[in-house]
């Protein structure tokens, strides 16, 4: 099982695809795992060479001490690749994974050859908002989430149509590092894009689920518009759109990527 070992925490990732392809990296949300990236990994492993990885205190990477920000979970990324010699890769990033995103796109925007960002925002939520989250799961943990974790992630008929799909992700998310996941709602609470979008000039799709209550088509729209060369889709379904519309979402990645 591989990891890259840094100084304040250890990342495990997973590599994917054809050797001589082109590098494509995928960012997780907050609360999952290198898996919910199953299903593209299954469409374009074929085509690219495919980089999945735990974020720090999610999966089996370990969380490293104290509250992060979204520039130490870019320089995690910037760490993956120069650890395995990518010197550009295709990103997508989804939620946290989409500010990750942004932030490469603004600081190291020569490592990419395009940015792929879903169901986020150049700002998600209010500080007030997250510390009030920060303060529940640090007295109370992971589990009382669950419920409206699932309402956030899943619409009911996808949650009946496919009950074991969105069990395992509920299960991976009550078992994320309570440290870690914490860290990480700090690292969302204190990015802010949107006085910098401008300066990401690769290739940018946003990807929005229409009915995503956590961060809503405008949010991506706003994305589009504010990079220098953007554009937006929505696919059905909330928060988790690359589960509950595989299909759809993979077939906007790939042709983004094309």
């Amino acid at each position: 099982m591989p990891f890259l070992e840094l100084e304040s925490h250890r990342l495990h990732y997973r590599i994917d695809g054809a050797v001589d392809a082109p590098w494509l990296t995928f960012c997780n949300s907050l609360g999952t795992d290198l898996h919910m990236w199953d299903r593209q990994v299954d469409a374009l492993s074929a085509r690219f060479r495919i980089l999945r990885y735990d974020r720090r205190g999610h999966g089996q990477s370990s969380a490293a001490p104290g509250l992060y920000s979204v520039a130490g979970l870019g320089a995690d990324v910037v760490a993956l690749w120069d650890h395995l010699g990518v010197e550009r890769s295709h990103f997508c990033g989804l939620s946290i994974g989409g500010l990750t995103g942004q932030w490469l796109g603004v600081h190291a925007g020569e490592r990419l050859h395009t940015l792929t960002v879903a169901a986020t925002a150049a700002k998600i939520g209010t500080l007030e908002s997250w510390n009030t989250r920060i303060e529940q799961v640090r007295r109370d943990g992971l589990l009382p989430l669950r419920e409206g974790t699932a309402k956030r992630w899943f619409t009911p008929a996808f949650a009946q149509a496919e009950p074991a799909v969105v069990e395992d992700i509920l299960q991976r998310f009550v078992a994320t590092d309570v440290g870690g996941y914490i860290g990480c709602c700090h690292a969302v609470a204190t990015a802010d894009f949107r006085d910098q979008l401008g300066r990401i000039r690769v290739p940018t799709l946003a990807i929005a689920g229409d009915d995503d209550p956590v961060c809503p088509p405008a949010d991506l729209d706003a994305i589009a518009q504010g990079v220098a060369d953007g554009h937006a889709i929505t696919v059905p379904g909330r928060h988790i759109c690359n589960i509950e519309s595989a299909e759809a979402f993979t077939a906007a990645l790939a042709a983004h990527l094309r």
